[in-house]
């Protein structure tokens, strides 16, 4: 039975207003399971990026607030919480105090959509592809509020900046999710990465060559990029040029309203990180299955670790790795000028991404096919989601399939 079945008979046996009471505490608890870890992995990623670029300049980095630094998220927490927060005489004071919001948001609203383990998952709907894009690309509109709203022409000139750098970046990710939906076949997040593991090398255990980095490499290295222009972070982040526009559209704010537009920054980070690990790292599967070489696996590790963890631990990986790929840019690039990051997004990526969309249209028409295998397993693949409960959408699925 589906969760949504499983809800609907709560609701059914409560009853009356009580029943309806009832379902919407239900979705605020589901709801508040995905956030409130997504905020705490938020916390902790500045702490491990002020680590991780200790070490590779030789630093200690956090070490003073708890054992190892632990704590140190915390007290800038606290720190920020307790800040005055200071609205400019001449600034929209709605709109100003909205805009934070309307950057944070997007960032949280997107984990609705998203598998973190076959059947666990908010809202299992076919469009869930689209929904992230359409989700995430509302973030600009939170950047131009602000430097509008502040009243300032630093802050203006670094929101025209930031909206101009976001959406043409956001055209390139939106013809790689374009490739992915070509070889998918589907716009449903579970059923792309279950797709990720049929075929000739994951029949054969080699589940990691499935995936499709490999033969949308290309698309997969924009995609990489791209999210780092997105999210406005180094070497893109001449929003915050401070020998040119100081803080960028942020410059006007102090106390919680900064601190929104910072973590919306890394919760960005981390969902396109996930994204990354969704549509072209496999997800949640492993990158060898050790049972299709024959080796016997104890129950217990099947019970405990290849049901139960392992898609969980495996997920976090990659999105851990992607992370950290940022921090790792950061630590590496010198910051570009404000045009050759434009004409990187205009005139290489586009042109690029298009190039490659016809080269994986061609493929997919001729006897060389590489995901034929995939195409015909993708209704094995939607019932393999109904049956794991992630939900009506694919239990609409399944029924599609033979």
């Amino acid at each position: 039975m589906s969760e949504a079945a499983e809800t609907m008979g709560l609701v059914g046996r409560w009853g009356g207003g009580s029943g309806l009471w009832l379902s919407v505490l239900i979705t605020l608890g589901k709801i508040l399971a995905i956030v409130v870890p997504i905020l705490v992995m938020v916390a902790y990623l500045t702490y491990w990026e002020r680590k991780l670029i200790g070490w590779m300049h030789i630093r200690l980095g956090p070490n003073r607030v708890g054992p190892l630094g632990l704590l140190q998220p915390v007290a800038d927490a606290l720190k920020l919480m307790f800040k005055e927060v200071i609205v400019p005489t001449q600034a929209d004071r709605a709109l100003y105090l909205l805009a934070p919001v309307l950057v944070m948001m997007p960032a949280l609203a997107a984990w609705a959509v998203i598998p973190f383990a076959p059947g666990v998952v908010l809202a299992d709907v076919n469009a869930g592809l689209l929904y992230v894009m359409a989700v995430t690309s509302l973030g600009v509109y939170g950047v131009i509020v602000a430097g509008w709203a502040s009243n300032s022409k630093y802050a203006f000139l670094g929101a025209l900046r930031a909206a101009a750098q976001m959406v043409s970046y956001e055209l390139a990710m939106g013809f790689v999710l374009v490739g992915v939906l070509m070889v998918s076949g589907s716009l449903n997040l579970s059923t792309i990465v279950n797709l990720q593991t049929r075929g000739w090398s994951a029949d054969h255990g080699l589940t990691f060559l499935s995936w499709n980095c490999w033969l949308l490499l290309p698309l997969f290295g924009v995609y990489v990029i791209s999210a780092v222009a997105e999210t406005n972070r180094h070497p893109f982040d001449v929003v915050e040029g401070e020998s040119e526009i100081v803080a960028g559209h942020m410059v006007e704010y102090s106390g919680m309203g900064f601190a929104m537009f910072f973590l919306g920054e890394y919760a960005n980070m981390i969902l396109l990180s996930t994204m990354a690990a969704m549509m072209f790292l496999g997800g949640w599967s492993a990158p060898v299955d050790l049972a299709k070489w024959g080796i016997a696996l104890p129950g217990w590790w099947l019970k405990y670790w290849s049901n139960g963890l392992a898609p969980w631990f495996w997920l976090f990986a990659k999105v851990f790795g992607g992370a950290s790929m940022y921090v790792w840019i950061r630590a590496s690039f010198p910051r570009y000028r404000y045009d050759q990051i434009m004409r990187l997004g205009w005139k290489v990526f586009i042109p690029i991404t298009l190039a490659w969309l016809v080269v994986v249209a061609v493929l997919m028409q001729t006897p060389w096919n590489p995901w034929s295998a995939a195409s015909a397993a993708a209704p094995a693949a939607r019932a393999a989601g109904a049956l794991a409960g992630a939900g009506p959408a694919s239990e609409a699925l399944a029924k599609e399939a033979p």
